[in-house]
């Protein structure tokens, strides 16, 4: 299935699930594989987690704070994977990958309530502005991803300062989140 880890790359020809669509190996092509019970589950969760680029750790962590919050886990969990600060930079259309969204936050071009933050897995809440620092809303690559990305800002973001500046104004619902995941499977994964 296609995540759109590579950016701009998985629009075009050059997207390696357009180019072989099979399992890898000399018998990829012959094999069909069939998934039933742990096996979709864990494939939701490898799907899920390599949406957002975390790694097992950090997204059992996530799970375990999500578990522990009043609501529905699933939807806690999707709701605290949105929150995090590389993947609101991402939305806001700055970055054309969740990767570079997070080296923008890692090399410090991302202000959150007018201060630096560094830290990807940093969670914005309600209320909070998220804008580029000064150095960064002149360099090449953000003014180009801010002019030819066509991506849609969801729902729960309110821009200004020309597309610059986002503001938290509600917290993500399931229906604002367009991510391709059940997350009931991934529930069900680590309820085991």
């Amino acid at each position: 299935m296609k995540l759109f880890l590579k950016g701009e790359r998985c629009h075009t020809e050059k997207c390696a699930v357009e180019k072989r669509n099979f399992a890898p190996g000399q018998h990829g092509k012959d094999r069909k594989p069939k998934l039933v019970g742990y096996g979709l589950q864990l494939r939701e969760k490898q799907k899920a987690r390599r949406y957002y680029q975390l790694l097992e750790g950090q997204f059992r962590n996530l799970f375990e704070k999500a578990s522990a919050m009043k609501g529905i886990t699933g939807e806690n969990l999707l709701n605290m994977l949105e929150r995090r600060l590389d993947s609101v930079v991402y939305r806001m259309g700055f970055a054309t990958s969740r990767a570079q969204a997070r080296q923008f936050v890692r090399h410090g071009h991302v202000a959150v309530n007018g201060r630096r933050v560094t830290i990807p897995s940093y969670t914005v809440r309600k209320g909070d502005v998220i804008s580029l620092r000064d150095k960064a809303r002149s360099m090449i690559v953000v003014r180009h991803n801010v002019d030819t990305l066509d991506r849609q800002t969801p729902a729960w973001l309110e821009t200004g300062d020309g597309g610059l500046q986002v503001t938290i104004s509600e917290l993500p619902s399931r229906s604002q989140i367009d991510v391709p995941v059940r997350e009931q499977l991934i529930v069900e994964l680590y309820s085991k």
